[in-house]
């Protein structure tokens, strides 16, 4: 199950590249979303990538259907990867392991120009190996929680670029 969203920033790539760099941004920004225990394993780069990898736990309110086969507090792994592309274009991927879960989070990430600021695309895929029921499962986090999340972290950038300016 596959969830885009689009969200236009207004500042530049290398304002919303700014904050990206400052590991206190993404524990402030995990932490807005309800997540705790946020650590920042790694956070470097140069001109032409970005590498962030942190580790939180989670919980999630899962439907009852999903409750015997999945845990709701879990510790997630992730890691952001960005590269500059020669167009101007700032392009990711991520990876998040669902510590001990048959859950698994991935996707990219592109931050281009636009006429207001930058606009990020996020795909992200949700996939629940569980026989018979994982479909379903990935489904619903697919409309549920991650899209909850993808939605958390758009507002928390608007918010962080509105307080720190250029």
């Amino acid at each position: 199950m596959d969830v885009r969203r689009a969200h236009t920033y207004a500042a530049t790539i290398d304002e919303v590249l700014a904050m990206l760099r400052l590991p206190d941004a993404t524990v402030e920004k995990y932490q807005s979303m309800g997540h705790r225990d946020v650590d920042i394993l790694e956070c470097s780069g140069d001109d032409a990538s970005l590498r962030i990898e942190s580790s939180r736990v989670v919980d999630v309110d899962l439907p009852g259907f999903a409750k015997k086969v999945l845990k709701p507090t879990n510790t997630m792994l992730q890691v952001d990867q960005w590269r500059a592309t020669p167009d101007g274009d700032w392009a990711g991927t991520f990876e998040v392991d669902v510590q001990g879960s048959p859950v698994q989070l991935s996707g990219t990430m592109l931050l281009t120009p636009d006429p207001a600021g930058c606009t990020e695309k996020i795909t992200v895929s949700v996939t629940v190996k569980i026989p018979l029921i994982g479909g379903k499962i990935a489904d619903w986090a697919a409309k549920n929680d991650v899209q909850r999340s993808i939605d958390a972290e758009f507002a928390f950038g608007d918010q962080w670029l509105a307080a720190h300016p250029g």
